[in-house]
Parts: structure tokens; sequence; C-alpha cells
């Protein structure tokens, strides 16, 4: 018999290509707020004081930092308080989204976000922060947006590389959806939809990075993604992720788009029904051939190596990773198979 429990977060999401700055005024005042302060990082500087426009900003703080370090969370922390702000507004990606939740993690505030990649931190309840080597996550309904404004024009600038690495980055969720934790038939659907979608959307963003087409696809698709991945936990890929990016300080979205189809290839045998859904999704054999098909379309990211992760480092990352690996991963993780994996993706191999 088929028993489970989905719990659905409770959040207003709106699609808009081209209207953001409208949108994001409603929601706003929807939130009843008066005294806005604003997200945003440097790069985001011009996006946000133009889709802010018509809100009554408070305050404008911009230091964003990777991974969410403590001090820069406490420093936005401090900065709300002493500007009395009643909503964060968060233009950015994961790190500017991560940034306003840990603001709102511990002052209640409500966040409303506007995304500019294809994180999907913005459809879920999951925080993270980093001190030192170590990055910590939790989840707190506290810090899930209250709205989501999705804008695929705001997409249009975001460069070829980035966007692919940020669309394999929400393909990762929806990969790990499909064996995590809390997974269960409503999170494999929408992970599925959300394979599909940006499957078929992010080569049409490589082909013609200024065509709206594409954005709105993977957009769609990343948000499926995210609460899909947000109903079903942190699988083992996530697992790993997290490690390498808040021990090494590797960037977010490659790390992922490099680590994933290590993981299948580990994952997919021991998972015969997930693996099934994901070839189905990807149009393929095979789930690993469907997605070794569309990271070669895409030109994807390819050897933690390129992105600062050491051949030495290993070891140590093994033996950092084996503690958080999920009880309910499909497949063993030993050291042996897991020092295999990330040798793979440090090297660039093939995965097999």
């Amino acid at each position: 018999m088929r028993r489970f429990v989905h719990e659905t977060h409770a959040q207003r999401v709106v699609f808009a290509s081209g209207a953001a700055r409208e949108k994001l005024a409603e929601e706003i005042g929807l939130l009843g707020a008066s005294r806005v302060m604003v997200l945003a990082g440097p790069s985001e500087a011009a996006v946000a004081a133009r889709v802010t426009a018509d809100l009554p900003v408070a305050l404008k703080h911009d230091e964003v930092v990777m991974h969410v370090p403590v001090a820069v969370a406490e420093r936005a922390r401090e900065a709300a308080r002493a500007h009395d702000v009643d909503a964060l507004v968060s233009v950015g990606g994961g790190s500017t989204t991560g940034l306003a939740k840990a603001v709102a993690l511990t002052t209640g505030l409500p966040v409303v976000a506007v995304p500019t990649t294809y994180a999907g931190s913005e459809a879920t309840s999951v925080w993270g922060l980093t001190e030192g080597e170590v990055k910590t996550t939790g989840t707190d309904p506290r810090v899930l947006p209250r709205s989501v404004v999705y804008d695929a024009e705001l997409m249009l600038s975001l460069p070829v590389d980035l966007s692919v690495a940020s669309g394999l980055n929400a393909l990762a969720h929806c990969v790990d959806a499909m064996w995590a934790p809390r997974t269960d038939p409503i999170d494999a659907a929408l992970a599925a939809e959300g394979i599909r979608a940006l499957a078929a959307g992010l080569p049409l963003v490589v082909d013609d990075p200024g065509g709206l087409p594409g954005r709105e696809q993977a957009l769609y698709g990343a948000y499926l993604a995210a609460v899909a991945f947000a109903s079903a936990g942190s699988g083992l890929h996530h697992k790993i992720c997290h490690v390498l990016g808040g021990r090494y300080n590797l960037p977010h979205a490659p790390t992922h788009a490099v680590v994933l189809p290590h993981v299948l290839a580990l994952n997919g045998p021991a998972a015969p029904e997930a693996e099934r859904r994901i070839a189905e999704a990807f149009g393929t054999t095979t789930a690993l051939e469907g997605l070794e098909a569309l990271r070669t379309r895409l030109d994807a990211p390819r050897a933690l190596r390129d992105y600062g992760f050491r051949e030495d480092q290993i070891p140590d990352a093994v033996v950092a990773v084996l503690p958080v690996v999920p009880e309910s991963n499909p497949a063993l993780v030993t050291p042996d198979n897991l020092q295999q994996l990330l040798r793979s993706a440090w090297e660039g191999a093939t995965p097999r």
C-alpha cells in the first residue's frame, strides 16, 4: 500500500516576465511594510535599484558573501535592527537569498525574494551559515520567503557559463529529491517535471542567451526543483557539496554541476525506480546517459580542481562527508567508494 506524508510550504509565487518592479511593489503592499531593507550584492545593485524603485526603502545592504559567513550575517542583522526595518527584499542569487534568510532566522522579518539565478533557495525553508571551515544548515519556517517574484528578463544578464552552472545546480535538486530522506511521490513528480523543463530550457539559453523562452523554461524548472527539494530534504549529493563548499570555499553552483553525475552514477543502480523516472524525464535509455548528454551539450563544468579543490584534500573531505551521509541513501557509501567519487570529480573523469 502507498503511504506517505507530504507537506506543502505556504508561499506566494509570482511569475511575470518583464514586470518585477510592478509585482514586487504589490507584494510589499500586501505585507503592509513601510521600512524595507534591500539586500543585493554590488553586481546586482543596478537591477535592485530598478526593481525596488517603488518601495519604501529604509536601507540598502550590499555585503553579500558566498556561503553566508556568520560574521556577515550578524552585521546584516544588526543593520536591520538599527534601521527598524519591517520587511526584507533580496535581489540576487543563492548567497543573497541566504543572507536574507539568516536575518529572518533571528528577527522573524518577512522576506520577499527576487531571484536572478536558478539557485532555488527562495522556495525552501533551508538556511545555511558558515563559521570557519564548517557550513551548518537547518530548516525553519521563519526563513521561507513569504513570496517570490520570478522575472525571466532579470536572467538575461546572467552569463551563459553561470547560467549553465546555476541550472545544473537546480537539476541537482531534482535528482537528489528522488531519493532524499523525506521523498514521496509528489516530490518525485515535481522533480521529474523539473528535469524535463531544465533539460529543455538550458540548451535554449546556450543557443540564444538573449531570448526569453529558454530563460522562462529554466526558471520554471528551477522553481519545481526547489519545491521538490524543500519537501524531500538533503540527499547525498547536497551533503557532499555542503561539505566541499563550506570547508574549502568552493563556488556553490559549479561544485554542484561537477559532483552531480558522480552521485547519480553511484546511486542510480541502487534506486532503479528513481533511475527510470530520471531517464524518462531526459528522454533517454538511462539517467546517466541523459545527464551526460545534457552536460556535453552545455559544455558544463567538469572538474573540481578547476575551482580550487586540491587532490591532497580528498582524504580530509572523505572524513568530513561520511558522518553526514543520509541513512536512507540507496547505495552503501564507504570510505573507498566515496574517495573514488571525489577523486573522479576532482579530475573530471567520466562518471562510472
